[in-house]
């Protein structure tokens, strides 16, 4: 496994893991190539804010797995990854909604997580935790097999120019990752606004056999699966009058 100790200096990407390789199969995986991810810079309060709570509520994409348990204070509760939160708009409007699950939002861009912290803050949310670093490697290297109960995936970048396609997240490959860290009966939810993104979803939806498919809406899902906010970039797609697609996988 390459190291994943440079992530502190690089805004939490490592060297990206040859999942080829790791797991001895042909699948497709995103290829990032070199893109430049946004620093940004944060205003004087939320700097103050993330230095003050970063250490209890987020942390670095590291090698080790997460102890749940400890990092949220207690036991038992299903865990949902959410990867690419973004701002947190819809996280945050969310959890309260699902309080006894534990939340963890993952994303690299970090004015996003402070904006997100600020919110968990000041509305004294207590069941999200963050984690800055490309989500897929977040999952590689920090959930073990069947660790989790859900994954969400809500508007990824669509990547529209061909030849960028394989730096889509949902891929063969990265379905057969999200399936080996859910535990069984665990949940997949992809959302996208984006039309062509979405035929290339829906050309991946029985792509992985270990999630089995299950059509919008899905009344019986065990999970909250209404997001209960306009996010930002949803609010954008719906004012293009773009058609938001859902998609939901049961781990078997």
């Amino acid at each position: 496994m390459n190291s994943a100790d440079s992530s502190h200096n690089s805004g939490g990407r490592p060297p990206q893991t040859d999942f080829r390789e790791v797991f001895g199969n042909e699948l497709d995986y995103p290829r990032l190539g070199n893109v430049t991810f946004r620093r940004g810079t944060l205003t004087d309060n939320q700097e103050a804010l993330f230095n003050e709570h970063w250490p209890r509520l987020g942390m670095q994409l590291a090698d080790a797995p997460v102890d749940i348990d400890t990092w949220f204070g207690r036991s038992g509760h299903p865990t949902i990854v959410e990867i690419g939160s973004g701002t947190g708009t819809s996280t945050a409007a969310m959890a309260p909604l699902e309080a006894d699950t534990n939340i963890i939002a993952v994303e690299l861009y970090k004015p996003g997580l402070a904006k997100l912290l600020g919110q968990v803050v000041r509305e004294d949310i207590d069941n999200i935790r963050m984690i800055r670093g490309d989500g897929v490697e977040v999952i590689y290297r920090m959930f073990p097999p069947e660790s989790l109960d859900g994954i969400r995936v809500f508007f990824p970048d669509p990547w529209p120019k061909a030849r960028h396609h394989k730096r889509r997240i949902i891929q063969s490959g990265t379905l057969n990752l999200f399936a080996s860290r859910l535990k069984k009966g665990g949940v997949l939810h992809v959302a996208t606004d984006h039309a062509d993104y979405a035929e290339w979803i829906t050309e991946l939806v029985d792509a992985e056999p270990s999630l089995r498919f299950h059509p919008w809406p899905w009344p019986e899902c065990p999970q909250l699966t209404d997001r209960q906010v306009i996010t930002k970039f949803e609010g954008k797609g719906l004012d293009k009058e773009h058609t938001i697609t859902e998609y939901l996988w049961e781990k078997i």
